[in-house]
């Protein structure tokens, strides 16, 4: 068992150690947020199962603080609304939970953000499009070879890897950076 845990947490070194690969990606994500709170817009953040708690996550830590002490950031995890979710997949179709939320909350200087481990979740992809139609900055958190939502965000980090629970570690060290370079950047606009 005690090999079986040390090959695990050595995966996980490994897959993070190829995020390397994604810098450029994850900078852009925090200059594009940074821009849309500059400009007086707010993140709407969105997955399914693990991805949900994720987008819940990112924008808790959006709203109230990561390290810093500051101004609250508008930010909305679409996964949270019971009476939304199970009204739009009655009406609409779970494919569009994510896309009918999007086209009532986006506006343009806004950043829509998909989480998805394997590129290929119809309501995310749906969403992406819808906000793309909207003319917002559009994000996407992704896993495996990048799916059927490849090239289709501004911006994207693919995390290369099959395995989900590797890919959603990843996906959480991506959120953090984030937050933290947005928090420096704003917390820097303040002091100026």
């Amino acid at each position: 068992m005690r090999q079986r845990i040390l090959h695990l947490i050595d995966e996980h070194f490994l897959l993070k150690k190829t995020l390397v690969d994604n810098v450029q990606q994850i900078e852009r994500a925090a200059e594009l947020i940074v821009r849309s709170y500059r400009s007086h817009g707010k993140v709407l953040v969105f997955g399914n199962g693990g991805s949900a708690a994720d987008a819940q996550h990112f924008a808790a830590e959006l709203v109230g603080r990561f390290k810093r002490e500051r101004q609250a950031l508008a930010a909305i995890a679409l996964t949270t609304d019971t009476s939304i979710l199970t009204a739009m997949a009655n009406d609409y179709g779970f494919d569009r939970v994510f896309a009918r939320q999007v086209e009532a909350l986006a506006m343009p200087g806004d950043v829509v953000i998909g989480i998805t481990t394997s590129g290929n979740s119809p309501n995310v992809l749906q969403a992406v499009e819808s906000a793309k139609q909207i003319g917002t900055a559009t994000m996407v958190l992704n896993g495996r070879d990048g799916g059927k939502l490849k090239g289709k965000a501004d911006v994207e980090v693919i995390v290369a890897s099959k395995d989900t629970a590797r890919i959603q570690e990843a996906h959480i060290l991506c959120i953090h950076i984030i937050c933290e370079l947005v928090e420096e950047v704003l917390s820097h606009d303040k002091s100026n």
